[in-house]
């Protein structure tokens, strides 16, 4: 096992006991800190491989430093991408919850290093050594600021998307999350992919975030099936987001794809 995650279970129970625990009336969604544990644990394990060390990364080709369980997106200076920018808010979560940090993490708006090779330079050295510390650190953090954003996006969605599929959206997004592995697809997924809310995160107008997934999805599946109906439609989604690539992105499928296929299977 690996070292953080009694960290991690641990943490979870704590922020059970202080009513801290994830929930969201008005989406429906309780998380007990058993189920918020081993979907942290699927999150470390799908992004990073379980390690620490893979809470540190810059990818090939990206424009950004992927930090944490969620690889949540850091930018340097002057760099915009279509992505949602997400860790400067998780720092903001984690702040606002008093959790101790690096000052130099506290501080630093930009990603400081600006390039990949000058990440890959420095992934040895003192700095990374010690995010990568923080990071493996606050793991429960990183779950419910996950948790959080999934009850932010459902009325986000909902306003994104025609009158006429409102009620389509809402109510596949409620079939998904009425088993403990839905809800796992649902968190992972608009951390792996986004809402689905914005215009700069689609290929010749077409998205791929969470609000396409839940249209795509065929049926009216309940339980455990939703939440693998939701798989397949996500590997659907992600299909047509590699065809309208204006670059080649097939390398990423086969392993999205595996990550969508989890989505069924129970906790």
């Amino acid at each position: 096992m690996n070292r953080s995650l009694p960290l991690l279970v641990s943490g979870l129970l704590f922020l059970a006991c202080c009513d801290a625990a994830p929930r969201a009336a008005s989406t429906g969604i309780n998380l007990s800190a058993e189920d918020a544990a081993a979907i942290g644990r699927k999150i470390w394990k799908n992004e990073c491989a379980g390690t620490v060390e893979g809470l540190t990364s810059w990818h090939q080709g990206e424009d950004f430093a992927s930090l944490g369980i969620g690889h949540f997106s850091w930018y340097p200076a002057g760099k915009e991408g279509p992505f949602d920018e997400s860790w400067p808010r998780l720092i903001a979560f984690m702040q606002a919850r008093s959790v101790p940090m690096p000052q130099w993490v506290a501080a630093t708006a930009d990603c400081p290093w600006n390039t990949r090779a000058e990440f890959e330079a420095a992934f040895r050295g003192p700095q990374l050594k010690e995010l990568r510390g923080f990071l493996s650190g606050t793991i429960p953090v990183q779950t419910a600021f996950i948790v959080e954003r999934l009850q932010q996006a459902l009325p986000k969605m909902v306003d994104s998307v025609p009158l006429t599929s409102r009620g389509r959206l809402e109510r596949n997004f409620r079939a998904v999350a009425g088993s403990g592995s839905g809800i796992y697809a649902l968190i992972d997924y608009v951390n792996f992919k986004g809402e689905g809310i914005k215009e700069t995160e689609q290929y010749k107008g077409q998205g791929w975030g969470m609000a396409q997934v839940l249209l795509e999805m065929e049926g009216r599946p309940e339980g455990i099936e939703a939440a693998a109906e939701f798989g397949r439609a996500a590997t659907r989604v992600l299909t047509r987001r590699v065809k309208n690539a204006p670059k080649d992105e097939s390398r990423w499928l086969a392993g999205w794809s595996n990550r969508c296929a989890t989505y069924g299977k129970p906790l």
